[in-house]
């Protein structure tokens, strides 16, 4: 019997790049592949377009920069509600650096998230700031990964233009 802190997680991947001749060469296949889960969309995956894939579909490098962005959400987010700060929005625009080894292989040396986030008010701002360090330590990816998952946030104040303007404009 697993313990109740043990979660297991399973996907299907497919390959459906055959293009007749199966991998008999570099170039006869396609990296087109199909990842699913029970009861969910599938992802139409491929390699990275540097890679012989098709740049419209998702490659492995950006489903790994997608995972330690939403982890690093929901773990902020958790924070943020156990220690009394609301937030209204947040976007992340995530970066991540890929080196390639002589053998072939290769390694993500750095992954950088830049969220943008939007507290209730300015009493907030500085714990918002603060609570990114605990969420990348709380985040399961981040934590399984073995390179650095570096942060750079923005925080902002929900309504705060729209206060200095109305300040701006008042008699």
């Amino acid at each position: 019997m697993a313990s109740a802190r043990q979660h297991t997680y399973r996907t299907e991947v497919v390959w459906t790049g055959n293009q007749g001749t199966g991998t008999s060469t570099y170039r006869a296949y396609g990296r087109d592949h199909e990842v699913s889960v029970a009861g969910l969309p599938t992802l139409l995956g491929s390699a990275d377009r540097s890679f012989r894939g098709d740049a419209g579909r998702w490659n492995p490098e950006l489903m790994l920069l997608a995972a330690l962005s939403q982890c690093h959400l929901l773990s902020y987010l958790h924070v943020c509600a156990v220690n009394g700060v609301v937030v209204t929005a947040y976007t992340d625009h995530a970066g991540g650096t890929m080196e390639e080894t002589g053998d072939g292989g290769g390694h993500f040396t750095e992954v950088v998230l830049r969220p943008a986030v939007e507290v209730a008010s300015a009493a907030m701002a500085d714990t918002a700031r603060s609570l990114h360090g605990e969420a990348n330590r709380l985040c399961f990816i981040a934590s399984s990964v073995n390179f650095p998952v570096r942060h750079e946030p923005t925080v902002t104040v929900a309504g705060a233009e729209a206060e200095a303007e109305a300040e701006a404009v008042a008699p």
